[in-house]
């Protein structure tokens, strides 16, 4: 015996569609359905990783020590986060001052 409640739901739901009879013929049509607005180009929410390009973007960059406060990371993975940054095209310019490491993404020269 099976129970119908414990059916699994549709994967895919049907179009909506009317029917009119029009002249002995039956004429099936789609319903319009609303328009789905486009997804903003930002994203919906902040991200971590979002977080380090803004910090990386700064005048002044941001030492290992902001990373991981601002993130809650450990420092091996802001080290990989930035080793991420580079194989997606960013240029990462390390510094030292004061005995301090600060990381900052090299601004694009516009011709």
């Amino acid at each position: 015996m099976t129970d119908k409640s414990l059916k699994p739901a549709r994967r895919f739901a049907r179009p909506r569609t009317t029917t009119t009879e029009a002249g002995g013929f039956t004429i099936t049509k789609l319903v319009d359905t609303p328009e789905v607005p486009e997804p903003p180009n930002e994203p919906s929410r902040q991200t971590k990783q979002a977080l380090v390009l803004a910090m990386l973007r700064s005048e002044h960059g941001a030492t290992l020590a902001q990373l991981v406060e601002a993130t809650g990371w450990q420092p091996h993975t802001i080290r990989a986060a930035l080793t991420g940054l580079r194989k997606k095209g960013h240029t990462i310019v390390k510094d030292k001052l004061d005995r301090v490491t600060r990381y900052a993404i090299e601004a694009a020269v516009q011709p």
